[in-house]
């Protein structure tokens, strides 16, 4: 399932059925470049109802972003998602690069404010001339081209948000500026999802929000990587894989808690899954065959 230029994200999702998605990020040389085409040709067959790639902070992989998603959106039938960020660029630098998504076919868009050059838990400078806010982003892309628009949602609120209600109330607002649909920052614990679900619900929007999975393969990186960005990783889960020494073991554990979570946000209503696949298919295609979902 997959959606063309004149459909919205949200009318997709609307459609009913359960839509799967990819991540993936822009190798740095040609041996991550093959790497990244074979996850791609492994996980194509899935339909994913979109792959998105992302953007490097400060513009770091911005050439290689639109490479590789103008190359998805000319060689697959798969529909691309191109990340944005508002990080280290003016406001007539974004407008160029919007331009340049137009030029390259792609016109399925993640607005995102993006993480200070010193990491999520630092604070946030706008950069002079530039925008300040992911909603900023949303209103300008708007304005800019025919793009159909995605943003980021944050089960457990924003590192830097007053509390989750006003993190619900940001989304809420990119919603009405023009967001059709939303994915979220991983997160281990169903009820965070279903609680931001329900605060966005309660507020009058019924915008599609994906759940974001990242699945468990080492649990000390995990919780590195949580508390960068402030998911944190339960102490029952690492309880759970910890019993085990033998990576294998480990590894397997972490497929089977995975796969447990993906099926109780099915269960309980989402609409999807979105995958972090690193930029490799096997951990994915893992959970794929324990929740019997086929090519």
């Amino acid at each position: 399932m997959t959606t063309g230029r004149g459909r919205s994200m949200a009318e997709v999702l609307g459609e009913g059925g359960r839509s799967i998605s990819f991540e993936f990020f822009p190798p740095k040389d040609e041996a991550g470049t093959a790497t990244l085409w074979k996850a791609i040709q492994d996980l194509e067959p899935y339909r994913p109802t979109f792959v998105s790639v992302t953007y490097g902070a400060g513009g770091a992989t911005r050439d290689t972003t639109v490479e590789i998603t103008g190359r998805i959106a000319r060689e697959t039938a798969m529909t691309p998602v191109a990340h944005l960020t508002c990080v280290g660029h003016t406001r007539a630098e974004l407008e160029r690069i919007l331009d340049t998504y137009v030029e390259a076919g792609v016109h399925h868009l993640m607005a995102l404010r993006g993480d200070p050059p010193d990491g999520p838990r630092a604070e946030w400078t706008p950069t002079d001339g530039g925008l300040t806010y992911a909603l900023d982003l949303v209103e300008l892309a708007r304005e800019r081209g025919d793009f159909r628009i995605g943003v980021a949602a944050f089960p457990e609120g924003h590192p830097n948000a007053a509390s989750r209600d006003a993190d619900a109330d940001v989304l809420v607002a990119k919603a009405q500026a023009g967001a059709e649909f939303a994915v979220t920052q991983m997160f281990f614990r169903a009820e965070d999802y279903f609680d931001l679900v329900a605060r966005v619900r309660d507020r009058g929007v019924d915008m599609p929000i994906l759940p974001g999975i990242m699945p468990i393969l080492n649990v000390g990186a995990l919780q590195r990587q949580g508390e960068l960005i402030g998911t944190s990783v339960p102490d029952d889960l690492v309880e759970r894989i910890s019993r085990h020494d033998d990576p294998a073991a480990v590894r397997a554990e972490g497929i089977a808690v995975s796969a447990e979570l993906c099926d109780e946000l099915l269960s309980g209503g989402a609409p999807g899954l979105h995958f972090y696949t690193l930029n490799r298919s096997r951990a994915t295609l893992e959970i794929f065959e324990r929740l019997s979902i086929t090519a």
